[in-house]
């Protein structure tokens, strides 16, 4: 009877380790990746105009300097609207894939883009007119400049919009695969709360006092709880120190160790509770008197 006891002890204990293990994954990717405010607020601490300035500048070629500084200075007067408009299209696209929304569909307007560009470029043009341009009457310049940026406004739509019909079909397709992945998700979630429960209620049930049940479960909390803690410590410094030889730009890689302490945070801080939570219930098992 007693080994009967022990072995399903064991099994409980052993079922509740992989059940901490997969709730706590679990657990960082609800609060991180399938989580709006989190997306939002990570790209809001990245340099948008340094990224983008670092990706045009490789794509220009080296006599379009005019071009690349005056790109830069009109992302830099649009970067409030751009993250505006980043965190508007972020909750409308995550509205969908949670299944808040049944239709896809984020419209940004780009009015805001084409009026900044064309100060911008109307400032640097006179700055430094061609020389077939100067000592000509101003009218006849200014005639000169709204005629070329015409051609230019034409290129740059009225919106950017993204809906189903204007998606490819196979993509499409993943995205109705991950709406359904992440509902099924979503329901295991939950599931694995009430398991964990049930097995922590089978321990208590099995010991039937209080020493031998904290003990059982504090041993299960504290292993999982130095474990994983560990193992998230190593994979901040490994993934940290591997960034410089990964070749991306030197903006993301200003933003990719805040971002990797962020997304393991709440795994971090669940492991870090078990850990004291253990080491509380092992403390009790062992001052405890059963009068």
């Amino acid at each position: 009877m007693k080994f009967l006891k022990g072995l399903a002890l064991s099994l409980l204990s052993f079922l509740l380790f992989l059940s901490l293990s997969a709730f706590g994954f679990a657990f960082m990717l609800n609060n991180t990746i399938l989580n709006p405010d989190f997306v939002v607020s990570e790209l809001e601490k990245l340099d948008v105009s340094s990224l983008v300035k670092e990706v045009l500048s490789a794509q220009i070629p080296q006599d379009g300097e005019f071009i690349i500084e005056t790109l830069d200075d009109t992302i830099a007067d649009l970067e409030p609207w751009i993250r505006e408009q980043v965190s508007t299209a972020t909750y409308s696209f995550y509205d969908y894939l949670l299944g808040k929304s049944q239709s896809l569909s984020v419209v940004i307007p780009l009015e805001p883009v084409k009026e900044s560009l064309r100060n911008n470029l109307r400032e640097a043009f006179f700055q430094s007119l061609p020389p077939e341009l100067q000592g000509l009457p101003q009218a006849e310049i200014e005639r000169y400049f709204d005629e070329n940026y015409q051609q230019i406004s034409e290129q740059i739509p009225s919106t950017f919009e993204i809906n189903e019909s204007l998606l490819p079909p196979e993509v499409m397709t993943m995205l109705e695969q991950a709406r359904q992945g992440i509902g099924y998700f979503q329901t295991s979630y939950k599931a694995l709360i009430g398991f964990i429960v049930l097995l922590i209620l089978g321990i208590v049930l099995l010991h039937r006092q209080v020493r031998g049940a904290t003990r059982s479960i504090g041993s299960t909390f504290l292993s999982y709880g130095v474990i994983e803690y560990a193992a998230i410590w190593a994979t901040k410094y490994f993934a940290t120190a591997q960034l410089p030889q990964l070749g991306i730009p030197p903006a993301l890689q200003t933003w990719m160790p805040q971002f990797i302490g962020d997304f393991l945070a709440p795994l971090e801080m669940f492991s870090l509770g078990l850990l004291i939570g253990g080491a509380v219930l092992l403390t009790i098992s062992f001052v405890y008197k059963r009068e």
